[in-house]
């Protein structure tokens, strides 16, 4: 697959937050429709809205994870255990790359040290989806 990660940063540029410029940009490989994308991942931007959570770009990696892996066996949820492993995977490399998969630390809110700019995180959290879930 060719990199999309500059297509991300154009969507944020353009007023996606972090969530939905990750998400957005994949979102044709895990069939999901771009505007149903957008507004799935609005609330997970700014670290879930107020920087105290996770960091917006890896929340929207995490939910492409869950959109590709996932059987949608309603009756008998049987994916999990594996869109966890994935999900854990995108984490743990954004974190031995930046140190936080916090936005609030990321951003230096509470140190004054910025560990990594929205723009950089999202490039790193597109970058390593890809390496994760669309390398075949």
């Amino acid at each position: 697959m060719k990199t999309r990660v500059q297509e991300t940063i154009k969507r944020h540029e353009k007023g996606y937050n972090c969530a939905q410029a990750v998400a957005c940009t994949y979102c044709d490989l895990v069939g999901v429709d771009e505007e149903i994308m957008f507004k799935m991942t609005e609330g997970f931007g700014a670290g879930m809205g107020n920087m105290e959570s996770v960091c917006g770009a890896v929340s929207g990696a995490c939910a492409l994870a869950g959109m590709k892996n996932s059987t949608g066996n309603l009756d008998r949820p049987d994916s999990k255990g594996r869109t966890y492993k994935l999900s854990k995977e995108i984490q743990e490399r954004f974190r031995s790359q930046n140190c936080s998969i916090i936005c609030k630390e990321l951003k230096g809110r509470d140190t004054g040290k910025v560990l990594r700019s929205c723009p950089d995180c999202i490039m790193d959290a597109a970058r390593i989806a890809e390496e994760v879930l669309f390398d075949e």
